[in-house]
């Protein structure tokens, strides 16, 4: 590989667009695929995302445009993907170029539904990636302060450190800072566990509950988060880290939140389905509950919230009375 990799962002959305802009920061070509020919053409016209984090100004001559996945994946030495979990397996159904040699770094917070496996051990199982070829990017950081360049911090995991480190150059710039780790699996647990705490917290925020409540149920989540990532993968780690708890906190409190206005809606009273209409971003955690709630069927580890959120949203049991017995269980 040449000092400066191909790097290629596969994805459209606001994450994306975020990771296309701090890439640009530091290399001369960044490629770009994205599924809609209208925001490809847009951007070629008019310097920028149409739907997302439109604010942000691109060079053209900086960005390599593409619809076609499979031209952008074949130029590209190194691959970021930026896509909801739930649409991955059918954008990568699209492929007939090798992913054989190429690194592969995850932006997405998600469980892939069809495998229920995270984004790294889904191409290490159906694609024979190596894990030394993949990577995880993660926060706590919100593309919206991105776009605005408010100062902001990644965590970039691999088993590899050239290659964490090799990204975290790519990616840093004043107002970005980044550090490495070599737990990929926990570091990405913990990006698919916090979008189902955001929605609990949500939820509580719309049934009224207020931030006695909030802090006594950020600080029950990450407990739990950290009993589920050691049933799932057990290794030396601090889940007080910014890339655990740090994440968790950022993603339950802040505004920006997609998780969090989702599941402030279902705790005002929407039902599900009208809060997935009512919103134009994917709130990843939906379907991070469905799939870690199903995953700790067998680990057995011990997550009342997780199973709580579950039943609001997947069984149809009242908000609630769900988050009375909840609020029992916390402490």
């Amino acid at each position: 590989m040449s000092t400066t990799p191909n790097i290629a962002v596969i994805g459209g959305g606001s994450w994306a667009t975020a990771i296309v802009k701090m890439l640009s920061e530091n290399i001369e070509k960044v490629h770009w695929y994205m599924r809609s020919i209208y925001a490809v053409e847009h951007l070629k016209r008019h310097e920028h995302n149409p739907s997302y984090l439109s604010d942000v100004e691109f060079d053209i001559n900086q960005l390599r445009l593409s619809n076609d996945i499979n031209e952008i994946v074949d130029a590209a030495d190194v691959l970021i993907f930026a896509i909801p979990s739930a649409f991955l397996k059918s954008e990568l159904d699209n492929l007939t170029v090798s992913l054989e040699g190429k690194i592969i770094f995850s932006a997405i917070k998600g469980i892939v539904p069809e495998s229920s496996l995270i984004v790294g051990e889904h191409f290490n199982k159906f694609y024979n990636i190596d894990f030394e070829n993949i990577g995880v990017i993660t926060g706590p950081c919100h593309a919206e302060e991105v776009a605005l360049e408010r100062l902001s911090y990644l965590t970039i995991a691999c088993s590899d450190e050239k290659k964490a480190k090799m990204l975290a150059g790519f990616l840093s710039s004043d107002y970005i800072k980044c550090k490495t780790s070599d737990d990929i699996v926990g570091t990405e647990y913990a990006a698919v566990l916090k979008n189902i705490y955001a929605i609990a917290a949500g939820i509580a925020h719309g049934l009224g509950y207020g931030d006695n409540f909030q802090s006594v149920l950020m600080s029950n989540a990450i407990r739990e988060m950290k009993k589920f990532i050691k049933k799932v993968h057990k290794m030396k780690r601090n889940i007080n880290d910014s890339a655990y708890l740090g994440d968790l906190l950022v993603t339950g409190y802040s505004v920006f939140s997609r998780n969090r206005m989702f599941g402030n809606m279902i705790g005002k009273g929407y039902t599900v389905k009208s809060a997935q209409m009512e919103m134009s971003m994917i709130a990843e955690g939906y379907y991070a509950t469905d799939s870690a709630y199903k995953i700790n069927k067998e680990r057995k580890a011990k997550t009342p919230i997780i199973n709580a959120v579950y039943a609001i949203l997947y069984e149809g049991k009242n908000p609630k009375k769900t988050f009375k017995k909840l609020a029992d269980k916390l402490d």
